[in-house]
């Protein structure tokens, strides 16, 4: 059974940083291109990173090189660092991996950005 859990949201003033981290478990994780998406309430899903199994990485253009993903294989885990926040980050922010078959989400964690 596949898992992606998350965590490390949470509140931060505008221009702070947050790290974070998606636990997989249940897949060969090395193997799958990884997502991190976001949400707000109303609108559409929209993919925020995305890390390749051999590390190339691909970035949302209105990210402007504020967040990084990295990948730890030998923890199963990846991670989305986030700089300079905005409040127009704010979002419930889900981990996300397509094994082809199918595809599996997080529960997500919350990030808020406000002063």
């Amino acid at each position: 059974q596949v898992q992606l859990v998350e965590s490390g949201g949470g509140l931060v003033q505008p221009g702070g940083s947050l790290r974070l981290s998606c636990a997989a478990s249940g897949l060969l994780f090395s193997s799958y291109v990884m997502n991190w998406v976001r949400q707000v309430p109303g609108k559409q899903r929209e993919l925020v990173a995305t890390i390749e199994s051999s590390g190339y990485r691909k970035y949302a253009a209105f990210l402007k090189g504020r967040f990084t993903i990295s990948r730890d294989n030998a923890k199963n885990t990846v991670y989305l660092q986030m700089n300079s926040l905005q409040p127009e980050d704010t979002a419930v922010y889900y981990c996300h991996v397509d094994l082809g078959l199918r595809d599996y989400w997080g529960r997500g964690t919350q990030v808020t950005v406000s002063s």
